[in-house]
């Protein structure tokens, strides 16, 4: 067969699954070196944050790996190749999301120096909105986990031959393995060698269709006359699903509201040793970023310019658009024994590190928000073990949730979808109490409930009617050059996930299905976040505000949080003999053993006056 003319392709050699077995395995040994390494050291504190001694390298790489999933594997080449490198102005929203979590978010979490970021919650408003916004998270979480785990599963059974269901409980075990005897540091060191093993997996499929089509140049100009490098759609139209203003506008409080607030991302800066360390994590993640986008969209660029003259999809090579890259992939690497291992490798390491990252955030939040509160006496060996249970339950429930997956074949959008919906709120209210004093409980659990029902209304609309093609802008593809034509395939990128198969429309589409259930999904969590804000101020301004005394300076930004410009004092700060020294302001439930290392409720004098001795 000529490579880019369609029809069947090779299938797995057993090379191929001597290197996809052996990254897996290797996967699993650094969880097991790290629980060797550390196994003097059980606490809870140590397990949950690496003992708060990371530093910003391998933390910036693990941020970077654990939301480079496998549908980012392999969706953002086939969004490259069906609708054009729009998705790289997301480099952009990944600046603009950086500073936002590295000067607002992260010195505050950091001098509170909270383990789950729902402690923030109960400190600033009350217990009942704390156990609101962990089971939001919870819930999410697992949904999309089992999502992470089955979607690419899917899609590789299905081009390699892959045994499904044994992949998705190897996948699951091996990431229980780890988190269960590693904790964070295994997370951490692990997402490491993953993000090396994904970029990997795109540069051999970029070299290889270099190689094909006689250069990257000729891939570019391929692409430009395929319409695919018309990047920058000024539009200011909030239905259309990808211009310059949705990525930029929306994707940036998108992706602010899951480094931010979301536990899997904020567990892992405050594991930094500093201040310093986790701010610098993040501008070094925001590089990492930048890298792996930008080489998944060269991905789909290669790709279209492969079968730019026979689309796989539409002549039946494949049955959805998650599957054009592994499809390519066995198309043009099958004649080198161990690359498309490495390739499905790489699409399993981004799988392993979403994984391995929820199911160690998940423990964090439930020990922290549900368990403590309740048994305040608990040793540190007991709740080693509980950590190391949840970690077992957690894994084994997310494998059920891909199970569920495979039943309900909406589950997969759905579940995304609701991810975004449901960050949206959150960081919404997380504003609300950081910046405005006189927000209470009232107004803060009003505006919750109030963006949440608005953003689930807006996207359970768009999923049950699609936006047309109009909002949607597919780009045109041929089988002018395929060798056969089967029946075709009419398919589209559903806005909430990688792909998707299009139902057909119903002729009764209500009004709203081409207005207000047309929104771009971008603009979820930014409808959410500002909601959740204008409901909380109005209604705690009709309740009568928050009285400002009862709440510490530390529950707030501060303008020496920006920039930097308290580093070096609220590092300090969170030394032992500060809380020595100011042991007495220690607000209650101090006790936590993720408070240890940390004093969070002492006034910007306090500080000042003993960074100085």
């Amino acid at each position: 067969m000529t490579t880019g003319t369609g029809g069947p392709v090779a299938s797995f050699s057993v090379w191929d699954y001597v290197v996809f077995v052996g990254t897996v395995l290797g996967a699993a040994g650094i969880g097991l070196f790290q629980a060797i390494r550390g196994r003097k050291n059980t606490s809870s504190d140590e397990f949950l944050l690496g003992g708060r001694q990371m530093t910003a390298v391998p933390v910036a790489m693990s941020l970077t790996a654990s939301f480079m999933s496998g549908i980012t594997v392999i969706g953002t080449p086939a969004e490259a190749y069906r609708f054009g490198a729009a998705f790289w102005i997301f480099g952009i929203s990944y600046a603009i999301m950086s500073i936002i979590t590295a000067e607002i978010f992260v010195p505050l979490f950091y001098r509170l120096g909270i383990t789950s970021t729902y402690e923030y919650l109960e400190m600033r408003f009350n217990k009942l909105i704390r156990v609101i916004g962990t089971t939001m998270y919870i819930i999410q979480t697992a949904l999309y986990t089992g999502m992470v785990i089955y979607a690419p599963a899917l899609a590789l059974n299905q081009i390699t031959g892959l045994d499904l269901w044994g992949v998705l409980v190897a996948t699951g075990v091996v990431c229980i393995i780890y988190c269960t005897l590693g904790g964070l540091k295994a997370v951490i060191w692990t997402d490491v060698f993953q993000m090396v093993i994904m970029l990997a997996g795109f540069v051999a499929v970029i070299a290889r269709g270099a190689v094909i089509q006689g250069g990257l140049g000729k891939i570019w100009d391929d692409c430009y006359q395929g319409g695919r490098l018309n990047l920058f759609d000024f539009d200011p139209d909030p239905l259309k699903r990808h211009t310059f203003w949705t990525i930029v506008v929306g994707g940036s409080v998108m992706w602010a509201s899951i480094y931010s607030i979301n536990q899997s991302q904020v567990q892992r800066y405050i594991s930094c040793k500093t201040l310093t360390q986790a701010k610098l994590s993040l501008y070094v993640n925001m590089i990492g970023l930048w890298v792996t986008v930008s080489l998944a969209v060269f991905s789909g660029l290669t790709m279209y310019s492969i079968y730019k003259n026979c689309d796989p999809l539409t002549n039946g090579d494949v049955g959805a658009l998650d599957q054009l890259l592994p499809y390519l992939v066995m198309d043009i690497l099958a004649a080198y024994p161990g690359v498309p291992g490495l390739f499905v490798a790489a699409a399993y390491s981004g799988t392993l590190s979403t994984v391995s990252s929820s199911i160690n955030a998940l423990v964090a939040v439930t020990v922290e928000d549900f368990i403590r509160p309740m048994y305040k006496n608990l040793t540190d060996k007991q709740v080693t073990w509980m950590n190391m249970g949840l970690s077992v339950f957690f894994g084994f429930l997310c494998i059920g949730m891909a199970a569920i997956a495979s039943l309900m074949g909406s589950i997969l959008q759905a579940a995304l979808s609701i991810f975004g919906m449901i960050s949206g709120p959150l960081l919404g209210l997380y504003l609300l109490g950081m910046f405005w004093r006189t927000a209470n409980s009232t107004g803060g659990l009003t505006g919750l409930i109030m963006g949440l029902v608005i953003t689930l209304w807006v996207g359970i609309g768009a999923q049950i009617y699609p936006p047309l093609a109009d909002k949607t802008n597919p780009l045109p593809i041929s089988v002018a050059g395929c060798n056969r034509t089967q029946d075709l395939n009419y398919t589209t990128l559903a806005p909430w996930t990688s792909a998707v198969t299009m139902t057909p429309l119903p002729d009764d589409r209500p009004a709203l299905a081409d207005s207000w259930y047309s929104l771009s999904y971008l603009y979820f969590c930014l409808l959410g976040t500002l909601v959740t804000v204008i409901v909380g101020l109005v209604v705690s301004a009709i309740t009568g505000g928050c009285k400002q005394e009862k709440l510490s300076s530390d529950l707030f930004v501060r303008r020496s949080d920006l920039f930097c410009a308290g580093c070096g004092k609220d590092s300090e700060a969170s030394e032992p003999e500060i809380n020595e020294k100011a042991g007495s302001e220690l607000k209650k439930g101090s006790n936590n053993a993720g408070f240890q290392d940390t004093q969070f409720n002492i006034v910007e004098k306090d500080v000042e006056k003993v960074t100085k001795m």
